[in-house]
């Protein structure tokens, strides 16, 4: 597959406040858009520290020993472990070239980067919403329509069915122009 290929694969962001139920609606999302046929793919940013490795197994002596990479296969998956030279975020684009051609990536985080992102708000939460100060946010998944300003597409978040229909509309390629394209 060209490098340019996978850049241009349909994704939307989901980003929402601490607690405001991102994950939940990404695992309510997953299986109403593979019903429609679709294969999809999923992108977490966090900012914790997150280590899959146990210490005292293979790729975690491994990893240890100075291995920039551990790749660790089973029957069921594969998983890559790359250690950034810099320690710092990698960013959007190349996570995407690590990543198989899907029909569409669902990425929860990255706001900044992804072209397209739905907020999910809850005002029982407490927290302000993003979408006063995001330019990304397209459209607010809420429980309060009425918290959502006139100029954003206000879907609620417990009709998952027209989320996945907005979503398949909304979702954009990143388009960005890449050094070193083939």
């Amino acid at each position: 597959m060209r490098v340019q290929d996978v850049l241009n694969q349909p994704l939307i962001g989901l980003v929402g406040r601490s607690g405001s139920g991102k994950t939940h609606l990404m695992a309510r999302l997953l299986p109403e858009l593979k019903a429609q046929g679709l294969t999809i793919s999923t992108i977490k940013h966090t900012h914790h520290r997150v280590d899959i490795d146990k210490p005292g197994k293979d790729s975690f002596i491994h990893r240890q020993a100075g291995a920039h990479e551990v790749m660790l296969a089973t029957p069921e998956r594969w998983v890559l472990q790359h250690t950034p030279t810099n320690n710092s975020m990698p960013e959007l684009p190349d996570l995407l070239l690590h990543m198989a051609a899907v029909d569409l990536i669902l990425v929860e985080g990255f706001h900044a980067t992804v072209p397209v992102t739905i907020e999910v708000y809850r005002p029982e939460v407490g927290k302000a919403p993003l979408f006063q100060t995001h330019t990304t946010i397209a459209a607010v998944a809420t429980t309060q329509k009425s918290c959502v300003p006139s100029g954003l597409v206000t879907l609620d978040l417990e009709d998952i069915a027209s989320i996945a229909t907005y979503i398949v509309g909304a979702a954009r390629p990143l388009h960005i122009a890449r050094r070193g394209t083939t």
